[in-house]
């Protein structure tokens, strides 16, 4: 091996360098550990620790040191999986902005469009595009985007803006800049919003030009409380209020209209005995105070004064809101009153007619007006920050500018004199309406009080602070992992991962005896170096990462074995130690094979890094790291330790007494069998096809969108029944499977999966408790139930929510991801074989694989005693089933060009069956070893994984068998007569 001394010394530094940088790994996890014993299970304890001892040297190297924030942003980090956390795609609304950037135009073209817009929106398709193509078919070139009631308004106009004279196509450039400009604002006060919530390391990016920001929390744990920080836009908004004894008469003037529709559809309860009941009546028990007879007035559970109409359960909001949507109850509004706005106030606890705490929700009537235009916006408020009242509870001082105080002062002077009320709103919601009693508020300060706490108040004045977001932020996908389901993936990781090693290490020594020792070495300097990377890149390590890293073990040594097999059979032919070993890793001899068979991983690996995303693009940036440093610990680590036993004149031989004799004469006709094959392999194929048409497959909420619940239970329970139980709540929409042990489930529901916002996403996990409790013993909450904390044994373990539209991209991405390898692979085959042969034979072998793969999944699920949804993963594991299927097949269809090349005497097919048969050796130990790998990890990698380990370890097989008995038929079978019978020819002539 030329410069063999130049090697030692990169191998030698850049092992140095990777010890130097996962040294910052350790001394983080150190600190950490300490932060965790020091806060003893409460967290907002550790994070303060941690915050304090950020500047602190933690870290001495003698020549430099280095700070605990310093060290953390260069240790390897662990994904929400590992370290437990909140991660969140957010779907800034371009609707919103577009609105906003026409202030908000009226212009029918331009509203239907929008409406179109988001009623085409398809996977991977932007709504502004859909927008534009809405508008244009709409408007039929009649009304133009810059038309003085849509985008060529006072706000737009300018340099770099929207004037008349500008055409459709420019005005959209326009637009798109402006929405950027938009998406970018939104990240900027989300960073601000995440800055100050006090969590380690938050990671927030936006993904390309989606308008989606992806938000990443880890060792956050108020789950209600985060959703909450992010999606507010902070839209703040003073108003004055009706009151009570204005609005009561169009109260009770619905009720009685609503009797017409609704009579027969109310539940029955007890009439509120409020202010608005009292007006009905004079208190007497007439039929219309009768339960069940007032479907508006029935829902009230709490007396209303003031400007307080009345107070409702949390559960009829929607109801109440339908009924005062209704044209023909808006009707009954008079006078001003006609652009009266409803809207709630925030949740508190009541006492209900049995003393028992209820929560309860106050109805408000705004002061509307034909433009819907709040009294004062809250842009005036220059800063605010969490204080106390006067009472000595949680509030939020604000102040305002010049502006703002003046309009204050204003508004508070009549609120004043008209012993009125000014209702706080932030996004429509009013967290107070104080009246003023001590005359006009001069200078601009004012004070948002209620029934807070400290929390509370402290995320509302981080959010006033941060800024308002351009427009609606929706959680589109979000995925929320405890700490103790963390911690069990490290575990089951680090078992899999350690006995995976054993495994293949031992194998390598039973099989190459002292050569298995070198690739060993090699394997384990494989990893070093894979770690450091990672450090070095500052990667992020989830549980498929810990995946790849394993499968990285397997396939670590498939060179070693390549060049072994190939170094036997040069000294069964008669050649020395040293001139095997310099055949073997010759271009003529294994390092032809090693590359065409290394670059098509790559490219699969490519793939599946730009398509993925998460999870998945952990698993593939750890298999293409690993595969770039196996090549190079294999080919050259492992080769310096040859050449020193060479030099050393000790014996090599590349076998021991077991494995000498293995595969010596080994003499198949594969091509014989081909008819079997094809006909067993079509039947497969017959088989699969009609089961995905009839028995289809079991989607996850990745392809579909959906809710997903992980929910641990204290003991086991029936799966069957939580199903009874929660699809009555989740009108219908109730899948539960036992989860790994019989005492977990894993439960599915679309149940407002399409409703954004933190007031759905709360009452599906109340719900949830409600229905569950029973199941539990009496000292669980909902707290202890929905959030995530150190220790938890019960309660939800993993919640996750997608989209549709986040859903439907996810599944174009998947389509495109496979479509995509597989041409790509082609392409490549054929500039490497100049024969499109190859080509087709290696598509159809993995066609075949996935196909089978597909089948399995199709026929099995149902009864399996684990997942197997088709989601990501599923599409990862598909994607490294070409990888590796792709991987064996070019190790037979380079030693089949290299015997059609070479001096093999013989026809066509005894020539190609030779071919195959000299590389058993090498496909059966390579098999052997990832199937072992992946056994492992099955059994211990943990049920999260289980079913994405079960399709590799399917396609393995599978594609061990079809890079024998498919892929050299066809390719065999496409060969014209005319070429095989020159090649004959050929070599009789040798």
């Amino acid at each position: 091996m030329q410069n063999k001394g130049l090697i030692k010394f990169f191998a030698i530094l850049f092992a140095l360098v990777s010890i130097y940088q996962l040294s910052f790994t350790f001394v983080a996890s150190k600190v950490k550990n300490d932060a965790k014993s020091f806060a003893n299970g409460n967290t907002e304890k550790e994070v303060k620790y941690l915050d304090s001892i950020g500047k602190e040297k933690v870290f001495n190297l003698g020549f430099t040191d280095f700070t605990f924030n310093e060290v953390s942003d260069k240790q390897i980090n662990k994904g929400l999986d590992l370290e437990g956390g909140i991660n969140v795609i957010l779907q800034i609304s371009v609707k919103d902005i577009l609105k906003g950037l026409s202030n908000n135009s009226k212009n029918p073209v331009f509203n239907k469009s929008l409406a179109d817009a988001t009623a085409d929106l398809q996977g991977n398709k932007s709504y502004l595009d859909k927008f534009f193509d809405a508008f244009e078919a709409n408007s039929k070139g009649t009304v133009k985007l810059a038309s003085p009631d849509i985008f060529a308004n006072r706000s737009l106009q300018g340099e770099g803006g929207v004037d008349f004279q500008l055409t459709d196509a420019q005005v959209q450039k326009v637009i798109k800049r402006k929405v950027d400009e938009s998406v970018e604002s939104a990240f900027g006060v989300l960073r601000k919003r995440i800055d100050k919530f006090g969590v380690t390391q938050p990671n927030i990016q936006k993904l390309g030009e989606s308008g989606r920001i992806l938000v990443e929390l880890p060792g956050a744990k108020d789950v209600d409380r985060i959703k909450k920080l992010l999606q507010s836009t902070a839209q703040l908004e003073f108003w004055e209020t009706y009151k009570i004894d204005e609005i009561g008469n169009f109260l009770m003037a619905a009720n009685e209209s609503l009797k017409k529709t609704e009579i027969n559809k109310v539940e029955v309860k007890t009439v509120a005995k409020d202010s608005l009941s009292a007006l009905l009546t004079d208190g007497k028990d007439s039929a219309a105070t009768k339960k069940g007879n007032n479907p508006l007035l029935d829902k009230m559970i709490g007396q209303g004064g003031g400007p307080v109409l009345g107070l409702f359960s949390p559960k009829d909001t929607a109801v109440v809101n339908g009924y005062l949507k209704r044209a023909d109850i808006r009707v009954l509004l008079t006078g001003d009153q006609r652009y009266a706005k409803f809207v709630w106030g925030i949740p508190s606890a009541i006492k209900d007619a049995k003393g028992k705490d209820v929560d309860a929700v106050e109805l408000y009537a705004l002061k509307g007006n034909r433009d819907n235009i709040p009294a004062m916006a809250g842009g005036v408020v220059t800063d605010a920050k969490d204080t106390f009242d006067q009472s000595g509870k949680p509030a939020v001082s604000m102040q305002m500018n010049n502006q703002g105080a003046k309009v204050w002062e204003e508004l508070t002077g009549r609120a004043y004199t008209q012993k009125s009320n000014i209702a706080i709103v932030l996004d429509d919601i009013v967290y107070s309406a104080p009246g003023v009693s001590s005359g006009p508020i001069a200078g601009g300060r004012s004070e948002i009080s209620g029934t807070f706490d400290v929390t509370q108040t402290k995320d509302l004045a981080n959010v006033l602070r941060a800024g308002k977001l351009p427009a609606a932020a929706d959680i589109v996908q979000s995925e929320v992992v405890g700490p103790s389901l963390g911690q069990e993936a490290i575990d089951n990781g680090t078992t899999s991962a350690l006995v995976g090693l054993l495994l293949v290490s031992l194998w390598m020594i039973v099989y190459y005896g002292k050569a298995g020792w070198y690739a060993n070495i090699a394997l384990a300097v494989n990893l070093l170096f894979l770690f450091g990377i990672l450090a070095s890149l500052g990667a992020v390590l989830t549980l498929p990462g810990i995946a790849g890293i394993v499968l990285t073990m397997g396939t670590a040594v498939d060179a070693n074995i390549i060049i072994y097999e190939r170094a036997k059979e040069e000294l069964r032919a008669g050649k020395t130690l040293g001139e095997a070993v310099i055949a073997s890793y010759s271009w003529k001899g294994a390092m032809r094979s090693i590359v065409d068979a290394n670059v098509t991983h790559i490219l699969i690996g490519t793939v599946l890094f730009i398509f993925g995303s998460g999870p998945i693009k952990g698993f593939a940036t750890t298999l293409l790291i690993g595969i770039i440093t196996s090549l190079f610990t294999s080919i050259f680590i492992a080769r310096i330790f040859i050449d020193k036993n060479i030099a050393g004149k000790n014996d090599l031989s590349f076998v021991t007494n077991f494995s000498k004799n293995f595969f010596t004469n080994f003499h198949f006709d594969f091509l014989g069998v081909k008819k079997w094959t094809y006909a067993f392999s079509s039947i497969v194929v017959i088989v699969s096809f009609v089961s995905l048409f009839t028995n289809g497959l079991d989607q996850g909420v990745d392809f579909v969108g959906g809710r997903t619940f992980q929910v641990r239970f204290e003991k086991p329970v029936s799966a069957e029944i939580v199903k009874a139980e929660l699809a009555k709540v989740f009108e219908g929409s109730a899948e539960v499977k036992i989860f790994g042990n019989d005492n977990q489930l894993k439960i599915t529901t679309k149940y407002k999966v399409q409703e954004h916002g933190t007031q759905a996403d709360q009452e599906v996990n109340k719900l949830l408790f409600d229905n569950l409790k029973q199941h539990f013993s009496a000292g669980l909450t909902y707290d202890k139930f929905v959030n995530a904390y150190d220790g938890k044994k019960s309660g939800i373990m993993l919640a996750s929510k997608v989209g549709p539209t986040v859903a439907e991209d996810i599944k174009t991405n998947a389509y495109w991801a496979v479509l995509g390898a597989m041409l790509i692979v082609f392409l490549y085959l054929f500039i490497s074989f100049r024969k499109w042969q190859y080509g087709l034979g290696a598509i159809a072998a993995v066609a075949h694989d996935v196909i089978f793969v597909l089948g399995i999944y199709s026929l099995c699920y149902k009864f399996m005693p684990f997942g197997m949804e088709i989601d990501q993963h599923f599409i990862a594991a598909i994607l490294t089933v070409i990888g590796y299927s792709m991987n064996d097949t070019v190790i037979v269809f380079d030693r089949v060009r290299e015997f059609l090349d070479g001096k093999t005497k013989g026809n066509f097919g005894e020539i190609v069956n030779k071919s195959i048969n000299s590389t058993m050796s090498r496909t059966i130990n390579t098999s052997l070893t990832m199937i072992g790998v992946l056994l492992i990890m099955f059994v211990f990698g943990g049920e999260s994984i289980r079913g994405f380990i079960f399709a590799m370890l399917v396609g393995i097989i599978v594609g061990t068998y079809s890079s024998l008995f498919i892929a050299t038929p066809v390719l065999v079978d496409t060969i014209s007569r005319e070429d095989k019978k020159l090649i004959e020819k050929q070599h009789s002539e040798v």
